[in-house]
């Protein structure tokens, strides 16, 4: 019989729409809160634009999910790290 290897970090790379879950959620909320925009005023204009700006949203979306360096924008890890002590009196420590 055959024995399959138990993956447990399948969230993490969970795609909905080729969206992970998280550009997801954000999508479904613009979705939602253009619906109610455009129920509450009835506007004609409005629709064609809550279309538009929700398709454009939709397409960073899927290019940030392609290219997720887009969306670092400082180091992850620190120049240096160090094991050194840190004191408030580190600048007496070093007179004689």
């Amino acid at each position: 019989m055959k024995q399959y290897e138990v993956y447990r970090h399948i969230r993490g790379h969970a795609l909905i729409f080729g969206l992970p879950v998280a550009f997801f959620a954000l999508q479904m909320l613009a979705v939602i809160g253009s619906l109610m925009a455009v129920i509450f005023s009835f506007d004609l204009v409005l629709l064609f634009g809550a279309v538009m700006v929700n398709g454009m949203l939709y397409g960073l979306l899927l290019k940030w999910a392609q290219r997720p360096q887009l969306l670092q924008i400082g180091n992850v890890f620190p120049k240096m790290i160090s094991n050194k002590k840190i004191t408030l009196y580190e600048k007496y420590d070093e007179l004689p």
